[in-house]
């Protein structure tokens, strides 16, 4: 079976990260959160009184799960590694979920942006998760200024399109064989979840598509069974892709 997978020392059962927005209740999150059987949970520090004043869903979340903070709404490098240090004070950890978007309709990550930062925050201590654009030239440089894994997305981020470019998700496993890649973003449905992990992905982080469904626990288990199912599949190796037909059973040796 598999063993999961290890980032910065620690090792996850589940290829599952889950987020905590957009739910229509805490309760209906925390049912999502334990069906999901997720352990890393990702929470938007510029959405969240960090101060706990007041109640949010800091104060719903499973202490077992590892906090991952994200820099979501940040537009610039300076403004990313501002909200990166203010989370690591305010949640004390040194995880971070590095986004710097470079447009406000389409949310695409600027990645030019993202590997500044990241620069920075390394040298700072922080163990830093990129969301990039699916390129694998830009996956390289990451990698190569210390981040311990790679976020490349799947499609615009809440856009339930599912995986939009295999081809690029499959050329950045084979080139990078021993990194850590986690599909983020554009997964819909289980099936979307399922291909990204049979292309090779180590982990996928999803949120839309469990919190905006009709039921969050039951789409969160589902969503659970297709990352099993694509990882194992993974494994398993499929069987090449044939123009003709290749019958089931031999003809050697049948009654005439």
């Amino acid at each position: 079976m598999d063993s999961g997978f290890t980032l910065a020392g620690k090792t996850f059962g589940s290829r599952l990260i889950i987020g905590t927005g957009k739910y229509r209740s805490f309760d209906e999150m925390k049912a999502a959160h334990r069906a999901s059987g997720a352990e890393m949970v990702t929470v938007a520090v510029n959405r969240v009184p960090l101060d706990r004043k007041t109640e949010s869903f800091l104060d719903h979340l499973d202490p077992a799960m590892q906090i991952l903070p994200n820099t979501a709404g940040c537009y610039d490098a300076e403004h990313a590694i501002r909200t990166s240090r203010l989370a690591r004070e305010a949640l004390e950890t040194d995880w971070i979920k590095l986004e710097v978007i470079g447009d406000p309709v389409t949310l695409l990550p600027d990645n030019e942006q993202t590997l500044e930062a990241a620069k920075v925050l390394v040298k700072e201590g922080f163990i830093v998760l990129p969301y990039f654009s699916d390129d694998l030239i830009m996956a390289k440089k990451l990698l190569g200024a210390g981040c311990p894994a790679v976020m490349p997305l799947a499609a615009p981020i809440g856009s339930g399109l599912g995986v939009q470019n295999p081809a690029n998700l499959r050329i950045m496993r084979e080139q990078l064989p021993d990194a850590t890649i986690i599909v983020d973003a554009g997964v819909g449905v289980p099936s979307d979840a399922a291909i990204a992990m049979e292309l090779g992905a180590d982990a996928i982080l999803m949120n839309t598509a469990i919190a905006e469904a009709g039921d969050a626990a039951q789409m969160a288990t589902a969503m659970k069974l297709a990352v099993e199912a694509g990882r194992l599949a993974y494994l398993s190796g499929r069987m090449p892709k044939r123009l003709y037909a290749s019958a089931s059973s031999p003809i050697a040796g049948a009654i005439k």
